[in-house]
């Protein structure tokens, strides 16, 4: 039987390693400002991640207690606060807006990752 608790805590580890893994071969490939644009991105979208599962937590467990504002806040700020640094680094110019939209999607990639783990897990139980 798949644990689900168990992908979603793999989950923010394969989002930092595929962060790490792509900024690295980036930045191998003499790409330094494109590496550190896709490295910003990353971090807003893995930021955005941890505050997006905090609130869901807290609004799952409202019937216990009332969610704290700062969490509440959190979720509210995320993305003014995502636009608002990536419209900067693109009116700015010092960082390319394409890497930064570029590392917003390692979420994605890790979903795709920890799919492809469910998946082999699901294979080798039906196997």
């Amino acid at each position: 039987m798949m644990d689900l608790a168990q992908a979603e805590a793999r989950l923010p580890r394969w989002m930092v390693g595929l962060a790490c893994a792509v900024t690295m071969g980036i930045l191998l490939f003499g790409h330094g400002r494109f590496g550190a644009g896709f490295a910003l991105g990353s971090a807003l979208a893995i930021l955005n991640y941890f505050w997006l599962h905090q609130a869901v937590e807290a609004l799952m467990s409202a019937g216990q207690a009332r969610p704290a504002k700062r969490v509440l806040a959190k979720f509210f700020v995320r993305y003014p606060l995502a636009f608002v640094a990536v419209y900067l680094f693109y009116k700015t110019g010092w960082l390319p807006a394409a890497a930064i939209l570029a590392g917003l999607f390692v979420p994605a990639g890790g979903v795709l990752i920890e799919a492809v783990v469910l998946l082999r897990d699901g294979l080798k139980i039906q196997g």
